[in-house]
């Protein structure tokens, strides 16, 4: 049984736009904020951020017409190095950064609620895992229905945090004066360092435009639509994320926007009232359901892909005859997720996520230079523009995040390393276990 292409170009540029806008811009400009302290380098990160996205979106709309299968980096990695480094960027994206993900924005979204309906704080780890159960089912169903609520859920939230921004500007605020571009504090190698401080939360928000890759093998004419769904929708996001950080300097100020930790109801409430914080919660709860939604749909063909080679349960890579989705792929992807913010093990996976994350997104820089020669011949309906400047620079950059994080986080970096590390034996002992099963 295969799984069949459901999907249009509208559904891929959704997802992308979906799976980078979740609550990452209504809460990580503070902590950039407090990195880089000036109007001038508030922006310039949040720039840099978006040019390094871009790089990004080049990458991965090239590296999915040469490489179209389900499972996006991990098969990149399987055919551009070796089968082992595909299997740990599964094994990474399974017990890190999207499950961690996906549990944090689980209990976030239940905060809200409870918040938002008045009941006591120990409902939202209930409320969170109830989600990820009924989206688990609601996939389980077929991807078309994902998609069209993907879909409505992005364009909605999308042209909400439009408005929010367009009303910034009727208020009277602190604007983005300030005479000092540069802290005095922050010079030659201290300025670098405060940059990548900054960059790892932005990057974190600008995470996931390759949320399209994993679905490649259900989209129709995928060579065609999925480069233009990943750079338009990529597109689409820098354009809000910068304009969102301008609204918020305008209004708060580079030290009023560093002093909160809730920088979105703090612009809600200057531009929409004593109610503002009431509706940019409405606001979060759909952002961050919208993002609970797409990592139910997405992140679990990798677990299939993976499946389907040998590499993880051989029932996770069955298709549904009915829907033609691997229900078992998506209920592993609920499960993991609700055990952990059951066990309130999230907010550490968090400290390594973008970690880890940036690791594989490097990696899929140098994958698109080695593809480049070894699969000389193939198709490329798309080409990466300003290549090997692009993907170069898009590799150096995730490994400076990296780097920066052995150097501001050790301890993160550290054990994030030691639970990838963990997945060498696994992976020999899953590639031992389908050997013998042949």
């Amino acid at each position: 049984m295969r799984i069949v292409r459901k999907l249009g170009p509208l559904d891929a540029t959704m997802i992308v736009v979906s799976g980078i806008i979740g609550s990452g811009i209504f809460i990580n400009p503070y902590v950039v904020a407090r990195e880089v302290e000036t109007p001038f380098l508030i922006l310039a990160v949040w720039i840099l951020g978006g040019v390094i996205a871009m790089c990004g979106a080049f990458v991965f709309a090239e590296l999915g017409t040469v490489v179209p299968r389900a499972g996006g980096q991990y098969a990149f990695f399987r055919e551009a190095f070796h089968p082992l480094v595909g299997f740990l960027h599964g094994w990474a994206l399974l017990l890190i950064i999207q499950s961690g993900a996906t549990a944090a924005v689980a209990v976030a979204c239940g905060q809200y609620v409870v918040r938002l309906g008045g009941l006591g704080p120990g409902w939202a780890v209930p409320i969170a895992v109830a989600l990820l159960a009924a989206l688990a089912m609601f996939h389980s169903a077929g991807i078309r229905p994902g998609a069209v609520l993907v879909n409505i859920i992005t364009i909605g939230k999308t042209l909400a945090i439009a408005a929010l921004v367009v009303g910034a500007f009727a208020v009277t605020g602190k604007g983005m004066g300030g005479s000092v571009l540069v802290p005095a504090r922050l010079g030659g190698l201290g300025l670098v360092s405060a940059l990548f401080a900054g960059l790892v939360p932005a990057m974190f928000a600008y995470g996931g435009w390759q949320n399209a890759n994993f679905i490649v093998e259900e989209m129709r004419d995928p060579e065609r639509h999925l480069p233009r769904a990943i750079l338009i929708g990529a597109s689409i996001v820098v354009a809000v994320y910068v304009s969102a950080n301008v609204a918020y300097v305008h209004v708060l100020g580079a030290q009023g926007l560093a002093a909160t930790t809730t920088p979105a109801a703090e612009l809600a409430t200057a531009v929409l009232g004593p109610r503002g914080a009431d509706i940019l919660s409405v606001l979060v709860i759909v952002s961050t359901f919208g993002f609970l939604n797409l990592a139910l749909m997405t992140a679990p063909r990798v677990y299939f892909a993976m499946a389907r080679d040998g590499l993880f349960f051989e029932r996770v890579a069955r298709i549904s005859p009915r829907t033609h989705v691997p229900i078992a792929a998506i209920v592993v992807q609920a499960v993991l997720a609700s055990a952990f913010a059951l066990s309130n093990t999230y907010a550490q996976l968090l400290g390594y996520a973008v970690f880890a994350d940036w690791i594989f997104f490097s990696l899929a820089g140098v994958a698109l230079i080695v593809l480049r020669r070894t699969r000389a011949a193939a198709p490329r309906p798309f080409r990466t523009p300003g290549y090997p400047v692009v993907p170069a620079l898009f590799a150096l950059a995730g490994f400076g995040i990296v780097a920066n994080t052995f150097v501001a986080d050790p301890t993160d970096a550290i054990i994030g390393t030691a639970i990838i590390a963990l997945g060498v034996p696994v992976y020999l002992w899953w590639r031992h276990a389908s050997a013998a099963r042949r």
